[in-house]
């Protein structure tokens, strides 16, 4: 009992002084027009592809739940670096070049100044609100690290094929709780899924020789017509408003409608606490907004590299020529390194 209460404590001041590090101001004299830069490549990418919101907040997440949100799921293999892309829990993820265009807009107007994952933290943002979601000012000063983790991407990613439990030991490993859970959870209130990643819901599910009996009859059947196509067909993750973010996540989540195991588990897992907190969100499109932005902004501060650590990438998806010069610091192990 006394170590989980110190671990707690080690969590707690941990996120506390990463609020601390990271403000709201960080660019106001270097970038000051930032956000409407991020903002306007952003808009420009949905009307080309209405699914770049969805992807860009897919590269945020998936970059803060390993070691934190310093761009790192953004490095591609390079002597030196193992990618973070080769871990199955990042298997068909896109929006890599969403991001180029970004970062050169930006560099446009404030070259060297403005970090990768500071990018991917506005850009996520601009991708909800601009998309019918809430908002919220980002905090910045995160740096850019320089080698990846793709061992902690393999742990540490969420599966759409886990429980409830295991998805909560990864939130939690990383300091965030139930909340948080099911308000990101949210975030699959548009975008898309591949039928490789639910399909085994159909039948047979876990052995059982019978289909997911969490999953609604007709919307399976529904699903099953949609995957006849092939593996890597997609489907929506709302089949009510696929492109709008809204709260429908969890209205078809009490109808079992939730397109991933890993969706639907927050429902349909007896007695857990998260079924209270869907409920809640379902009732009220503002009581899942304001924790949605809450939720975001203690995602966004896992643990930045600030200061001298890190680097601002030129080109996010590479390291910098001249990294390890003008007395940077070099970051902490623990890290993929060839």
């Amino acid at each position: 009992m006394a170590s989980a209460v110190a671990s707690f404590f080690f969590l707690a001041l941990l996120f506390r002084s990463s609020f601390a590090q990271l403000s709201e101001t960080y660019y106001d004299q270097t970038c000051p027009r930032l956000p409407n830069i991020v903002r306007a490549s952003v808009k420009k990418a949905i009307q080309s592809d209405i699914r770049a919101g969805a992807k860009l907040i897919r590269l945020h997440f998936h970059d803060c739940f390993v070691n934190g949100c310093d761009g790192s799921v953004l490095l591609e293999d390079a002597p030196g670096i193992v990618s973070e892309l080769n871990s199955p829990g990042n298997q068909g993820i896109q929006g890599l070049e969403i991001v180029d265009a970004i970062k050169t807009d930006v560099e446009k107007e404030c070259p060297g100044i403005v970090s990768c994952a500071d990018i991917l933290a506005q850009a996520s943002k601009d991708s909800v609100d601009v998309q019918g979601g809430p908002s919220w000012r980002v905090l910045y000063g995160r740096r850019d690290s320089r080698i990846a983790n793709k061992t902690g991407a393999d742990s540490g990613l969420a599966s759409p094929f886990e429980t409830l439990d295991e998805l909560k030991a990864k939130f939690a490993a990383v300091g965030l709780d139930s909340t948080d859970l099911v308000a990101l959870s949210g975030a699959h209130t548009f975008g898309r899924s591949r039928c490789v990643f639910f399909s085994h819901r159909f039948a047979n599910f876990n052995g059982t020789g019978s289909p997911d009996p969490s999953l609604d009859s007709n919307y399976r059947q529904f699903l099953e017509g949609v995957c006849s196509a092939g593996a890597n067909t997609r489907a929506n993750f709302d089949p009510v408003t696929p492109d709008v973010f809204d709260k429908n996540y969890y209205t078809n989540l009490q109808v079992g409608k939730g397109l991933l195991q890993s969706d639907q588990e927050l429902f349909s897992t007896p007695g857990a606490d998260t079924i209270a907190i869907v409920n809640s969100f379902a009732a009220r499109e503002g009581t899942f907004f304001k924790e949605f932005r809450k939720s975001m902004i203690n995602m966004g501060n896992i643990k930045p590299l600030t200061g001298k650590r890190g680097e601002i990438r030129r080109n996010c998806r590479r390291v910098n020529s001249n990294s390890g010069l003008f007395g940077e610091e070099e970051e902490e192990e623990g890290h993929d390194v060839m």
